[in-house]
Parts: structure tokens; C-alpha cells; sequence
């Protein structure tokens, strides 16, 4: 008995499982990638540039620590940490909340909004660049197949 395997511009029905997994195995090395050129190039890391840009939008420039941590995906404590640094670097500084003296706010600072101005648009041309010849930077990565999933996550999203 022979098996027919599908044509390679043919989705692979595996399941949502499997979608999801290609798509965060994709979205793991884009992240690692990122987070290599941003130590490299500016001296901050991925979740540390995703916290600032986050402060840097907020309305008045601050946000509590609980809403970053939600924000990056981190728990209480790591987010605790990653203000810490940020801290340590100038980037921001913490500020109490007049209305609950428990509520902790990270404060962007000039040299955390300078950071982030810098750093935006290069950020933006990597990640183009990391997508367009995407198969040539990840090649263990089917980009056929991860664009199936990514269609195959994008239909069970409702607005």
C-alpha cells in the first residue's frame, strides 16, 4: 500500500493543536531573534522594549505594574524584576498611587522615551525583515504550513 502525502502548497489538516504550535514555535524565534539584536544593538531586551513602548503610549505615560505585567505576560514578581532593571538603567522610575498605597506605577523617563523613540523604527525594518525572506532566517520553519495555521487560528478568533 502506498501513502499519497499531500502537495506542499496543500494544508495539512492536523488539527488546531498543531496550528498553534507551529505559529508559537514561529513566534519563539522571531521573539529569541529580536530579543539577540535588541541586546546587541541598543542593550535592552525584547520584554524590556516591549514594557517601555507599552509606558511610552500610555495616557500620562505611566502604568501600574500589575496592568504591565498583564500587558508583557508576566506574573507579579517577573514584572517586579523587569521595572527593577529598568529602574537600575534609567528608564523609568516608580511612582506611588495617590488613591491606594499599595498600587505601583512604572513612570517612562526622558532617557526611556529617547530609548524607545531610537529604537522604533529600526525595531519595526527588522522585524519586516525577518518576515519577508522569513524561510531564509528560520529555515527549519514550513512557512507554507505556518500560514496555514495562521489562517486556521485566525478563523476561530470572533470579533
Amino acid at each position: 500500500m502506498h501513502m499519497q502525502l499531500p502537495e506542499p502548497s496543500q494544508p495539512v489538516q492536523a488539527g488546531v493543536s498543531t496550528a498553534w504550535s507551529r505559529v508559537a514555535a514561529f513566534s519563539s524565534a522571531m521573539d529569541a531573534n529580536l530579543d539577540r539584536w535588541l541586546a546587541d544593538t541598543y542593550r535592552v531586551g525584547l520584554t524590556e522594549f516591549r514594557a517601555l513602548t507599552l509606558v511610552s503610549q500610555a495616557s500620562d505615560k505611566e502604568l501600574r505594574v500589575n496592568d504591565l505585567a498583564q500587558r508583557v505576560g508576566l506574573n507579579q514578581s517577573s514584572a517586579t524584576r523587569l521595572v527593577n532593571r529598568l529602574e537600575a538603567k534609567g528608564h523609568v522610575r516608580r511612582d506611588l498611587c495617590a488613591d491606594d498605597g499599595r498600587g505601583v506605577y512604572a513612570v517612562i523617563t526622558e532617557q526611556g522615551e529617547a530609548l524607545v523613540h531610537s529604537v522604533r523604527s529600526p525595531y519595526e525594518d527588522r522585524i519586516s525583515g525577518l518576515l519577508t525572506p522569513a524561510s531564509e532566517h528560520f529555515p527549519s520553519i514550513d512557512t507554507k504550513q505556518l500560514g496555514y495555521a495562521l489562517r486556521e487560528i485566525e478563523g476561530l478568533l470572533t470579533p
